[in-house]
């Protein structure tokens, strides 16, 4: 049919609106700290293909996966055997989905008695079973992990509202309110997702709303296959490293060949290291997603919105049995720090091709900080998803004390923290001086959290990186500072491993400190004014500023 522009650019623009709703709904409804604050959450409306038409600008890693976890759902029980109130629900992380945390809930819109697209939600849920409360740093299968809740369809009326899949979650998790209000607020997002796409199909007719979809999502293609095709053709290497696999001493290396050809990207990860005992391991879906935001962020416009299309113009050849394609049952909690150095060494190979349209690497980690408490028979659980550094641009400081590219997630205000937490008491949030790395551009800072335990039965564990190999600069910028975790307990000071744990006890200050953003370019071309603003704001001490560009020099 011929689409109106007029009507298409309604249309599509009501789309967009609506997927921003579902995502604004979801958060606001949310019960945890992690979705309620930090946004670890997602939402997007999806054609009745399963394709994602747009999306809420939420999480990166989360949407770029949702079309595999979707098929995976599809695949078993097709589009055209559901009905009224079914729903499709699944965390495999080896059937399309990421880590066991992250459940993604697909709702079928129906109008006038058949399906015209899904309302998809996915949330990072506070708890979901598993060895231990928090993080498994120790686990050795996805088993361990938590609950596994394989591709299945389901029904709202029936399953969920005191039906057996909301009874089976319930009767396996530490944190029943805040889960189960999670997943609620995932269905609420959905519910206002469906009825959006339902008005503008009793607007616009169904055959106009479903041509106007398929546009949006060619459109974003032919929008990236351009930006592609005027990257000079060439193949470019880059490579980044994670500290460790949190038994063994060796870093784990990211190998990335990326090739232009025309209009489209190849990116092959041979000679990256093998799959782990450990939690670092990537689902292919994770390593798809993450693969695919340094492509849109160094080539492309911001205006391009974020959907099905974006991906076609990219394929990935990853080794099975690797660090980011592993074998089943390998345990995958943690694949958020593969997928970063994913980002970095992808970024890496981009820079030798446009060289001013990346970034250098920045702390570019999750930092996943649980504190969990037993007492009077109930479990409190909190998550930090903890950011740090950017890496400096061509022609900008990289930014401060932000979550990473691939989570965006953000802050949870000290305020928040005393409201719902008994058991400790944050000391400090401050911006870590001389974090950022030196360059013609500084890198962005890290930051500092200090909490006080004021409970006996509270313990500690984390995921996070760059605790040895801290960010490296570009075309002679200097890398950023390293992270570190401590536990000060009677006046001695123990060093947290960045993939463990530690039960605490009353009166211990913990100290986490993230890493900062590399430098861009030489040192010596910062300007001086910079220079100057950032001695008056602490962002860099006199002692770095004369070590690291000489400043003061030239009047002594």
């Amino acid at each position: 049919m011929t689409l109106d522009p007029v009507d298409h650019a309604v249309i599509s623009q009501g789309i967009i609106a609506a997927a921003r709703e579902m995502g604004s709904k979801l958060v606001r409804s949310a019960y945890s700290t992690v979705v309620r604050e930090a946004a670890d959450a997602s939402a997007a409306l999806m054609d009745c293909q399963g394709r994602v038409v747009a999306q809420a600008e939420m999480i990166p890693m989360q949407l770029g996966s949702m079309t595999a976890t979707w098929s995976a759902c599809a695949e078993r029980h097709p589009v055209e055997t559901l009905v009224e109130g079914d729903f499709y629900l699944s965390n495999d992380p080896y059937h399309g989905g990421q880590h066991i945390p992250d459940v993604f809930i697909f709702q079928p819109v129906f109008f006038e008695g058949r399906v015209i697209g899904f309302a998809a939600s996915v949330a990072h849920h506070l708890e979901m079973g598993g060895a231990a409360a928090g993080i498994v740093a120790n686990a050795t299968d996805l088993c361990q992990e938590g609950l596994r809740l394989p591709p299945a369809r389901w029904n709202l009326e029936r399953d969920w509202y005191g039906g057996p899949l909301q009874r089976l979650i319930e009767a396996n998790i530490r944190v029943p309110q805040l889960t189960l209000g999670d997943f609620n607020a995932q269905f609420a997002a959905n519910g206002v997702g469906a009825g959006r796409l339902k008005e503008l199909a009793a607007k616009y007719g169904v055959a106009t709303l479903e041509a106007s979809m398929a546009e949006l999502i060619a459109y974003s293609e032919r929008r990236v296959r351009a930006a592609i095709a005027a990257v000079p053709d060439g193949t470019w290497h880059g490579e980044d490293f994670i500290d460790d696999d949190g038994v063994h001493e060796e870093p784990l290396a990211i190998r990335a060949a990326v090739t232009i050809k025309g209009d489209a990207i190849h990116i092959d990860f041979a000679g990256t290291s093998d799959q782990v005992a450990r939690n670092l391991n990537s689902p292919l879906s994770s390593t798809h997603s993450a693969a695919f935001t340094p492509i849109k962020a160094a080539l492309t416009s911001a205006d391009i919105p974020f959907n099905h299309g974006m991906t076609l113009p990219v394929t990935l050849s990853v080794p099975y049995g690797s660090l980011l394609n592993p074998r089943p049952p390998a345990p995958v909690h943690a694949r958020m720090l593969a997928c970063y150095r994913v980002f970095n060494a992808v970024m890496k190979a981009l820079a030798q091709a446009v060289p001013e349209k990346v970034i250098a690497c920045g702390y570019d980690t999750t930092t996943a900080l649980y504190l969990s408490h037993f007492d009077d028979d109930r479990y409190r659980v909190i998550a930090e998803v903890l950011g740090g550094g950017y890496g400096a641009g061509h022609a900008n400081d990289g930014v401060s004390a932000v979550g990473g590219p691939l989570a965006n997630c953000t802050n949870t205000p000290v305020e928040v923290l005393d409201l719902d937490y008994d058991f400790f008491r944050m000391h400090e949030y401050s911006l870590r001086t001389d974090s950022g790395g030196a360059g013609r551009t500084r890198g962005g800072l890290g930051y500092t959290r200090v909490y006080e335990v004021l409970k006996p039965g509270a313990a500690l564990t984390m995921y996070a990186d760059r605790f040895k190999l801290a960010a490296q600069g570009l075309f002679g910028g200097h890398q950023g500072t390293s992270a570190r975790c401590t536990v000060e307990r009677d006046g001695r000071v123990i060093d947290i491993p960045p993939k463990g744990g530690l039960s605490l006890e009353t009166g211990d200050i913990v100290t986490i400190m993230t890493g900062g953003g590399a430098g861009y370019g030489d040192p010596g071309e910062r300007d001086g004014a910079r220079i100057s603003e950032d001695l008056a704001e602490g962002l860099v001490s006199p002692e770095a500023a004369r070590r690291d560009y000489g400043w003061g020099e030239a009047a002594e």
